[in-house]
Order: C-alpha cells, then sequence, then structure tokens
C-alpha cells in the first residue's frame, strides 16, 4: 500500500479565477490545478472536480477512484448539493477516504457535517505576513518543514475557530496583528482521516509556496486510508522526533 501512487481529487468551486482578473492571472487553469502540478511532481496521480461540473465532478465512481480528496470553497457554499455532501461524507467515514479542507473550506457543508460546529472564527483581509509554527514536529504532515515557514501577504484568521478538539494541532500561525490561529489541525472520523489546512486566500499566490505544497503532499501521504482505523492512525515512539507509520 504504502508504495502505490495516491489518487488525490481536488475540487474547487473554480469560480473566483473565472470572474476576477487578478486571480486569473495567478491561477490562470484554477488553484486546484496549481496544486494538483505540485502533488503530481510528488508522486501522486490527480483528478480535478470543480462546482459547475455535473454532480460538482464528486460522482461515485470518481469518488470511489479517490483515496484523498482536498476541498477548496468561498463565494458557493451553498450551492453544494446536500446529496453531494452526503456521499462525500460517506466516503470519508465508512470507505476511509482522506479529506483535506483549505482556507475558507471551514464553512464548507462537508466540513461542517463532518465537525457538528459552526466553523466560525475572526478574519481580516489586510495582506499581513503570516508566520506558521510547528508545534508538532514529529507529525508526518510537518516533515521537511522545518521549526516554521512565513507567508509575506495572507489574510488574517483568528481565534476562536468553532471546531471540536483537534487530535492534533500541527501548526499555529501568528499575524502581524497579534492574532493566532490553529491553522493544520487533524481528526478522525469514521475510517477517514480529516485535515484542516489554513493558507489559501485567493488573491495571493499561496498554492505556489513550496513550503505550502509541501504540507498539502504530507497532509495526502498522511489522509490516505491504510485497510483499517487501528493501522490508519500514527504510532509515536519513546523519541518525539521519531516517527512510526503502522502499515508503512
Amino acid at each position: 500500500m504504502s508504495n502505490t501512487k495516491i489518487r488525490v481529487t481536488l475540487w474547487n468551486e473554480f469560480r473566483h479565477e473565472r470572474t476576477h482578473e487578478h486571480i486569473k492571472k495567478i491561477y490562470p487553469d484554477g488553484m486546484h490545478k496549481t496544486i494538483a502540478d505540485a502533488l503530481q511532481k510528488q508522486g501522486c496521480i490527480t483528478r480535478l472536480a470543480a462546482l459547475d461540473d455535473p454532480e460538482h465532478g464528486l460522482t461515485e465512481e470518481v469518488l470511489a477512484n479517490t483515496d484523498v480528496l482536498t476541498w477548496w470553497g468561498h463565494c458557493a457554499h451553498g450551492e453544494v448539493s446536500d446529496e453531494i455532501v452526503e456521499r462525500v461524507h460517506r466516503h470519508v467515514v465508512e470507505r476511509g477516504m482522506g479529506l483535506i479542507v483549505l482556507h475558507s473550506g471551514h464553512h464548507s457543508k462537508i466540513f461542517r457535517k463532518l465537525m457538528g460546529t459552526t466553523g466560525n472564527l475572526r478574519w481580516r483581509e489586510a495582506g499581513e505576513k503570516e508566520r506558521l509554527w510547528v508545534i508538532t514536529p514529529g507529525h508526518p504532515i510537518a516533515e521537511g518543514i522545518g521549526d516554521f515557514f512565513e507567508l509575506e501577504q495572507t489574510e488574517m484568521y483568528g481565534e476562536f475557530f468553532d471546531i471540536p478538539t483537534p487530535d492534533d494541532v500541527v501548526f499555529i500561525s501568528w499575524f502581524e496583528g497579534g492574532e493566532v490561529f490553529r491553522s493544520g489541525c487533524c481528526w478522525q472520523r469514521g475510517k477517514g482521516k480529516v485535515f484542516y489546512f489554513r493558507p489559501g486566500h485567493e488573491t495571493y499566490p499561496i498554492y505556489h509556496n513550496a513550503n505550502v505544497q509541501k504540507v498539502i503532499g504530507n497532509a495526502a501521504r498522511w489522509a490516505r486510508y491504510a485497510g483499517n482505523a487501528t493501522l490508519n492512525t500514527c504510532i509515536w515512539a519513546k523519541d518525539p522526533l521519531e516517527k512510526l507509520e503502522a502499515g508503512a
């Protein structure tokens, strides 16, 4: 299992990139395509899906052939079909499909359903610097990142973030205004793993950042189902910087 390529479906509203010229210049083929290109370089097999595709691009066949689904939404959460949300939920909880929720996907129907909370938070769009601190340095999602990395311009998200207590918090962000935010959070939901990753405001080239791309690739490897709920967890050694992944 560990030697097979991860099949990642990248879901995106794909609205901002088609209606705002500034955003189109940053992501001419969509944010999901930029992420997909990065994941392909990391050895993943990728597929693109968007809100305006038939069944939002998330048919039973597509999901059955998806190991990990990434989700970016912002302005059209309400347009996502409840039927498709139920379908995605079932594939996560019952089949073990991994889910990576990006940036404003905290208000998506699927994230709220899996979390059982509003996903509300504080925010400010001011083009500030963000420093993402690694606070769980032995976690597979933080592999190769170092102590922290920075984004020179981004939108601020601040606490309180209305989510259930994460199983692990991998990153905490600090912003120039003084706010902090749990920006990399992990949960187990049924057989599936869920990771929320904060960076990704559409008006900045966040998904071109090498560290952001690496985190998403790490998260895809972490979130892939390993066969059952026991094998799908990470076993920590006595040394906090040494990790052993069951099933690897």
